[in-house]
């Protein structure tokens, strides 16, 4: 999938497969998918690769039958999302936070770095007032 074909903003790339394994309906997955780019699909994101695996458990006596994999390259940050739920709406629910979770830290270390650049005045780096 493209930014083109989401409906993401030209300025984000986001290519990501979305597997499925075991008996999962197309609506399960079209939800799931959405979940996903909503997540990812954030503006001044860097560009996002990968898969999310998402399988439904045979054993009807589970209690959480849906779980959810999701391996992710964000820029240059790989990004590991686990989930399990007992309904494929409450797994996508669950995946899309946590997934925005870690976009969060991931854009949020990001910004921390391009801030600590300079180095700190005791460093031979500028203060605030003009002085060295």
């Amino acid at each position: 999938m493209t930014a083109n074909d989401t409906g993401v903003p030209a300025t984000t790339t986001v290519a990501v497969q979305v597997r499925v394994e075991g008996d999962v309906d197309e609506e399960a997955v079209g939800y799931v998918r959405e979940k996903v780019l909503a997540a990812l699909g954030r503006p001044g994101a860097p560009a996002v690769s990968g898969e999310v695996r998402v399988a439904r458990a045979v054993a009807h006596h589970a209690e959480r039958p849906w779980s959810a994999g999701a391996e992710l390259v964000v820029g240059n940050t790989l990004v590991v999302v686990h989930a399990q739920e007992a309904t494929a709406h409450e797994l996508a629910d669950r995946l899309q936070d946590r997934l925005r979770s870690q976009m969060d830290r991931v854009l949020h270390r990001k910004e921390a770095v391009r801030r600590s650049a300079t180095p700190p005045p005791w460093r031979g780096g500028r203060t605030g007032n003009g002085r060295v």
